[in-house]
């Protein structure tokens, strides 16, 4: 697995005493919990297999690869359940076995579930989308689970090496996924854009881990939290700037403002169901990312990251939801930019928890994965009715939508029910109850001024929220040719799931609201 880069200089306790070292040795041995790891390694072990089989399939067989990686990622999500218990570690340092470079803690398996069934929902998209465009199956199919594997390593990774090339597994194959439209410039420059944006941002990022690491001698979150603590004074400084600049390619990841100048030209230019992914997928990434090295490994500095993360989640939350309003709807792909901005007002929000950690303790991160939940579903099931669209409308006009429940009745429903959550309005109650948990994460923490701002900018996200819903039940100006053929089933099927997904969390918040009442993390 090449996600464990510091196993090299790490020591763990062998599984058998005949391997046991000498008195005095350190072993060399490591013990290996498969079944820890197999949410990782099945996805990138299928992704092995369709980069070698599209080699020997025939070309009129290549939709078999599809179907296969949508298999890889259902066994993925399926591995999940024995893990349940969250009690297990791996890759662990003898001389201190509570530092290990993976575990499998609560926290590490509901943001690998978000993660591989939101890649599953967007695998489901990307059947149709793969033959449609004409891109190269192997290829495609190889680099979303490649990406899906990153991020779900990256949640259960606990050491800053891992968290790296973690971050890094999942973004380099969406570099490519994004330009994947060849012949097409926007896809190109959409690619590129991201490309060297966030190769700056990592670059950041590993020069505040070499701060933090000449700081403290470990690259283990948990060792890196006992030492910040007591930093020599000549280090001080040095430390602080690692602990921010570390910061920066998760940040950029979040789409935070000011590192969101990517996302509209991005998620326009990329294929449909990989803008959703890098939306839902991307931004796991990201939260999850933030949350571990602020709450696990950068307690000592919360006077540092705390009022930073605070601005931007007020910055992030405005600015997005600012431009999400002036979005033109006659203007082509402002439906995808809309969303595009609107997830960008969404991770403000997202942020707000984990700021709040800071002044209240790591309790309240649980408020950013209850809301990151509810968004995953409806924000791929919002991307998954705008594919649909985009098979008779490739404009993709928010004008387009018009009259769409004339046309598509579940469709339009479907869509209306997922911008409602958005919204946090009624019937979307998942929606309404996540944001009051952030709100009240804001609130208990004594932000008070970042609530303020946090319910002004949910009233200004109605008007396009409420503005896009109203649209899909009005009279359609004209009958659109083509409008009435038959859906795509995967499409379909990507649509219900999500729909359904959604309305169990609205009847039955508890479900995911749970998790913003306690810790994820073992104590």
């Amino acid at each position: 697995m090449t996600a464990l880069p510091t196993l090299a200089t790490a020591t763990a306790t062998a599984t058998a005493p005949a391997t046991a070292p000498a008195a005095g040795a350190a072993s060399l041995v490591q013990s290996v919990d498969w079944l820890a790891i197999t949410p990782v390694v099945l996805p990138a072990a299928v992704a092995l297999v369709v980069l070698v089989a599209d080699l020997f399939v025939p070309e009129r067989r290549k939709p078999l690869l599809g179907w296969l990686s949508v298999a890889g990622l259902a066994a993925a999500t399926a591995t999940l359940i024995p893990l349940r218990a969250g009690d297990r570690a791996t890759f662990c340092l003898t001389a201190d076995p509570g530092a290990c470079s993976y575990t499998a803690d609560h926290f590490a398996l509901v943001i690998q579930f978000l993660v591989l069934a939101g890649a599953l929902v967007t695998a489901l998209l990307s059947v149709t989308a793969v033959r449609d465009a004409r891109m190269p199956a192997g290829e495609y199919w190889f680099l979303l689970l490649s990406s899906a594997a990153g991020a779900a390593l990256l949640p259960a990774s606990r050491d800053l090496a891992t968290l790296i090339v973690a971050l890094e597994v999942a973004s380099l194959p969406a570099f490519a996924l994004v330009g994947m439209r060849r012949g097409d410039r926007l896809s190109s420059e959409a690619a590129l854009k991201f490309f060297l944006s966030s190769v700056t941002a990592t670059a950041v990022s590993l020069m505040g881990v070499s701060f933090v690491y000449a700081a403290t001698g470990s690259l283990h979150l948990t060792q890196v939290a006992d030492r910040l603590e007591d930093v020599p004074g000549q280090l001080d400084t040095l430390a602080m700037a690692g602990v921010a600049l570390t910061l920066v390619g998760f940040a950029f990841k979040t789409a935070a403002v000011p590192f969101h100048f990517w996302v509209p030209d991005t998620y326009v230019g990329a294929p449909l169901p990989i803008a959703g992914y890098l939306s839902v997928i991307g931004k796991a990434v990201g939260f999850t990312g933030l949350i571990l090295v602020t709450v696990i490994a950068f307690p000592a500095y919360s006077d540092v990251w705390g009022p930073a993360l605070a601005l931007l989640a007020a910055l992030t939350m405005t600015l997005g939801n600012a431009a999400a309003v002036r979005q033109n709807p006659d203007r082509p792909n402002s439906a995808v930019r809309l969303l595009a901005w609107s997830s960008v007002g969404q991770a403000g929000y997202l942020l707000v928890p984990i700021a709040a950690a800071a002044y209240s303790g790591r309790d309240q991160i649980g408020s950013t994965v209850a809301y990151a939940l509810m968004y995953g579903a409806v924000n791929l099931g919002a991307f998954s009715v705008a594919a649909l669209v985009a098979r008779t409308k490739p404009q993709n006009r928010i004008s387009d939508y018009r009259g769409l429940y004339a046309q598509r009745p579940a469709a339009a429903l479907a869509l209306a029910f997922f911008l409602l959550c958005l919204a946090g309005l009624p019937p979307g109650l998942i929606g309404l109850f996540a944001k009051v948990t952030v709100f009240r994460a804001a609130v208990d923490a004594g932000l008070g001024w970042l609530a303020v701002v946090m319910a002004v900018n949910v009233v200004i996200a109605l008007y396009y929220y409420l503005r896009w819903t109203a649209l899909l039940f009005r009279a359609p100006e004209a009958p659109a040719e083509g409008a009435r053929t038959k859906a795509p089933w995967p499409v379909s099927i990507a649509i219900a799931v999500t729909a359904v997904v959604s309305v169990v969390l609205s009847g039955s918040p508890q479900l995911v609201l749970r998790f913003a009442s306690g810790s994820l993390f073992p104590l």
